[in-house]
Parts: structure tokens; C-alpha cells; sequence
């Protein structure tokens, strides 16, 4: 009823201005009935505002959908063979044995005696086992495709199906676990192919579409933006990051630009539900092509390696070393016998250039060096002391990383210690440095709430240097402190376990 009211308010108002309108328009038209009436000009109407149309992908997608295909794998698994059931329990097929000993125990059922023959030397029966579902790409016309590394890890077989559906067995050819890269092969020809984009210019905020199966949905299209580029994920990677959903199933199918070309492999989600959140990773196509070119060759991938764990330089550490910039990678350790050894490169030295490559951030290095032939002769720019040197290294072929188990630092418990550091040490003993592979240093034995327990030190840590000088005795560390400004943070190195990190330590006052 109001808003019926409400309209008869509206309809009266606008008949009311229309009435007087009407009376104001006769009464001037009677008073100026002998001047001549102007013509009244069109007036303009404002144009109709452009109407923004999203991006149509539909020709892109007919295009490249036929050169997507879905990867399916199993594995071989060993079943146990049932016996043929047993008397005394009608109604309850065969058990196996540790079913058996159940209804034996507890239940007083007699178990017959398991006869001896030929039967029971058998090897257990193998039964063929889905194992997970990816995607894939064609990338030759005769049957050669790409997908990830991890859909085709430990699959007795793989099964290929194309968008016409037919399914193909195909042959690993080979693959990396380091780039997440994997190439098969099916036994076709005059297969349709994905043109290769350059992954290098790409760049953030264009459109991108990724193919798939996500959850084993075939020719799945999902479409965003490059949200970042050279993200940081992996040892060998800078990964493109976008906004396009990827989920399970999605992993080994292409990441394409808007003119059709692969640009990427869809590899990653951020997630911690296991599903999209809206953020996934693609591997470049320039790393994948070099990876794919080497596995096609040879079934692996050769990479040069110089021996060294290194870590990040943070401004802090930059600033302590005498570096005007925060870039680099610091050296942590160097392999006994490594090239980098060899070279002279030691455990402190930040890594400036590789092969007048800059080295901008610590993960450069190994990509740097991964792309190095084996057996090259190199050379290094090293900041070593407030000061830049050249080393020279022969370049070795990668080989599989050991794991090597960190030793458990003591528990930081210790009264104070009258230094500007708050710590007491002890010479190390000829074992300790054998075992560590350095040639001097002092053991932290006790560490009270100070500059070097802030900064991250630990008790069984050994302090190898304190700014530009070698500690190799208690007293020569005491005396090292003792010269220290007090308002300006050192590098103090630290030896623990088998690395050597950098931490920057401003000193505070001798108690």
C-alpha cells in the first residue's frame, strides 16, 4: 500500500509539472503570439557508452585442444593369495594367515596345517593398479610429449589418451626430477602439435590459459594472469606464477599465451587444502625445451656442479661484510675435494659472478652453474675479506645430492662470560677440526643472553672468524673482540655441523 501510494505521489507530481507546464506554455504563447517562433534545434544525445567485451579464448581452445591429452599410470602391486577356506567354520571363505591365527587365539577355531608342496613356493601374484592421472602435451607430430616428472615416477605403465580418444601405451623416454620434467613417446604420426612460446617474454598481467584434466575431467580450459615471473620455488626453477585454476590432474598440461603458444608446464598450486587456491606455478618453456632436448638425446640431463651449499646475503650480512649491495651467494660450505676446493674458494666468501653472469640472488648460482657444460673452465668473481678476487674453476658433472644429517647443537645454558659478545670458548681439539674441515677456530663452551645469542649462535658452535680476522686461539678471539667498534656490526663465521653461515653481530660492552 505505501509504495502504492508512493507511486500515485510520483504520477501526481509529474502530472502537476506537465498541467503547469501546459498553463505557463498558453500564457506565452498568448503574450508573444506576434513575435516570430525560432526554430527549436535537435537537441544531442549523449553516446551510448562502448560496452567492454572480456577476451573470447573459443578459437585459441579448438585450436590447441586436439594436442592436449590425458596421461593415465599404474603400478604393479603384490596380492597375497587367500587359502581356500578351512573346516569348522561354515559360511567363511579362505583367510589368509594372519586372519587364521586371529580366529585361532581368541576363538579356539583349529587351523589346518598349511600342507607343503609345490604350492607354497609360488611367488605372490602381481595385479595392475591405477596410480594417479595427469596431463600432457604433444609437442612432435610423431608422438613425442611432455607432462611433469612426478605424474610418471614409479608407473609400471602409462597410458596416453588423445582428445579423439584414442589410448596409446607409451615409453618413457626419460625424465628430470629437479626441473619436473618428463618426456613420452607414443607409437603415432601426424599427431596434432603445440607451437613453443618464448617463456622469456612473458609478462605480468597478460592472459593465460592452462589444458587439463583436473580430477580426471578431460580438455578442461581454465584461463587468468601472470601474477609474477622468476618466482622462487626450486633449486633450478624461477617458476611463472598465475592466478588460473590448477588443481590435481592439471599437473603436466600446457600453460598457454593468447596467441596459442606453450609458454609453460603447469607444475605447482600453492594450497593447504590440496585443491586451488589461487596461486599456481608453470615451468618455463626455454628451461623445459633445454631439459626435453637432453632427454630426447641421451634419457638425462647433465648439469655442471662446483661442490659449495650456499645461503641467501641479507642486508645485514652484506653491510657486515663490507658490501655496498645485498646480492651474492655466500658460501656455507665447500666439498672437500670439490672443484670449488680445488678452486680455493672457502666457507665466508660471497660468490659476486659466475662466468660474467651477475649473481643478483644466491638461487642464481645454481642455475648458473647447472647450465655450465661439464669440464669448462670457469671463472669467479669472490668478495673475500673487504676485498674482490678472481678464482678459476673446472666445472664437474652434477651428481646425486646426499642428505647429510645435521648434528644436534647442547642446550644454551651458560653463566655470563666478561666479553662484548657474552660467550666462552675453548680450543678445538686436532679431531674437531678434521671432523669439520677447517683449520682453525674456538668452540662457543658457554653463552649468556647477549649480542651472539640474539643474533642466533648456539653452544657447540666454532667462531672460524670475527670480521677480517682468523680466530685460532681463546686468546687471540678475547684480543679480536677487545679491537671491535662498538656501534658497528661484524661478521662473525660460524662453523656448525658442515656449514658455515654469517651472521652479523653488533658488540656490546665489556662487564
Amino acid at each position: 500500500m505505501a509504495m502504492m501510494k508512493k507511486q500515485q505521489s510520483v504520477i501526481y507530481l509529474i502530472g502537476a509539472a506537465l498541467a503547469l507546464g501546459l498553463m505557463n506554455s498558453s500564457a506565452w504563447a498568448q503574450g508573444n503570439a506576434s513575435k516570430p517562433v525560432a526554430p527549436v534545434a535537435a537537441i544531442a544525445q549523449p553516446p551510448a557508452p562502448a560496452v567492454r567485451i572480456g577476451p573470447d579464448f573459443a578459437d585459441l581452445v579448438e585450436k590447441a585442444n586436439p594436442a592436449v591429452v590425458n596421461i593415465r599410470t599404474t603400478e604393479k602391486v603384490n596380492v597375497r593369495q587367500a587359502q581356500q577356506g578351512f573346516p569348522g567354520i561354515p559360511g567363511i571363505p579362505g583367510l589368509d594367515d594372519d586372519q587364521a591365527e586371529f580366529f585361532r587365539r581368541f576363538f579356539g577355531v583349529p587351523m589346518p596345517t598349511p600342507k607343503q608342496g609345490p604350492n607354497n613356493n609360488k611367488q605372490p601374484q602381481q595385479e595392475e593398479q591405477n596410480r594417479g592421472v595427469g596431463s600432457g602435451f604433444i609437442i612432435e607430430s610423431n608422438g613425442f610429449i611432455l607432462t611433469n616428472a612426478h605424474v610418471v615416477d614409479g608407473a609400471t605403465t602409462i597410458y596416453v589418451t588423445l582428445p579423439d580418444k584414442r589410448e596409446f601405451k607409451a615409453k618413457l623416454i626419460g625424465a628430470d626430477k629437479r626441473t619436473d620434467v618428463a618426456l613420452v613417446k607414443i607409437e603415432a604420426n601426424g599427431l596434432p602439435r603445440l607451437q613453443i612460446g618464448d617463456s622469456s617474454k612473458v609478462r605480468v598481467g597478460e592472459w593465460v590459459l592452462a589444458i587439463g584434466s583436473p580430477f580426471g575431467l578431460e580438455n578442461t580450459v581454465t584461463a587468468g594472469i601472470v601474477s609474477a615471473k622468476s618466482r622462487d620455488t626450486g633449486d633450478y626453477l624461477p617458476f611463472i606464477q598465475t592466478d588460473v585454476a590448477v588443481n590435481p590432474g592439471n599437473s603436466g598440461g600446457p600453460l598457454l599465451n593468447t596467441r596459442g603458444e606453450v609458454i609453460g608446464i603447469n607444475s605447482q598450486i600453492f594450497s593447504r587444502s590440496g585443491g586451488y587456491m589461487g596461486i599456481s606455478f608453470a615451468i618455463p618453456m626455454d628451461e623445459a625445451m633445454r631439459v626435453s632436448n637432453q632427454l630426447k638425446v641421451s634419457g638425462k640431463v647433465s648439469r655442471g656442479r662446483i661442490g659449495v651449499a650456499i645461503a641467501e646475503v641479507s642486508k645485514e650480512v652484506a653491510e657486515s661484510l663490507g658490501l655496498t649491495k645485498a646480492r651474492g651467494a655466500l658460501v656455507r660450505n665447500v666439498e672437500p675435494g670439490a672443484p670449488a676446493d680445488k678452486a680455493g674458494l672457502e666457507a665466508g666468501d660471497v660468490i659476486l659472478s659466475f662466468n660474467d653472469r651477475l649473481i643478483d640472488k644466491s638461487s642464481d648460482l645454481p642455475r648458473i652453474v647447472g647450465d655450465t657444460k661439464p669440464g669448462i673452465k670457469a671463472t669467479m668473481q669472490v668478495w673475500r675479506k673487504g676485498s674482490q678476487k678472481e678464482l678459476s674453476v673446472v666445472v664437474a658433472d652434477l651428481e646425486p645430492a646426499e642428505k647429510v644429517a645435521a648434528k644436534k647443537p647442547d642446550a644454551d645454558t651458560a653463566p655470563n662470560a666478561k666479553n662484548s659478545f657474552k660467550v666462552a670458548v675453548t680450543e678445538l681439539t686436532d679431531a674437531k677440526r678434521r671432523e669439520l674441515g677447517i683449520k682453525s677456530g674456538v668452540e662457543i663452551q658457554n653463552l649468556a643472553d647477549g649480542p651472539l645469542s640474539k643474533a642466533g649462535a648456539r653452544v657447540g658452535d666454532v667462531i672460524v672468524r670475527v670480521a677480517d680476522i682468523d680466530v685460532i686461539t681463546p686468546k687471540q678471539f678475547e684480543t679480536a673482540l677487545k679491537a671491535l667498534p662498538k656501534n658497528k656490526a661484524v661478521a662473525v663465521f660460524i662453523r656448525r655441523a658442515n656449514s658455515t653461515i654469517v651472521i652479523p653481530v653488533k658488540p656490546g660492552s665489556n662487564d
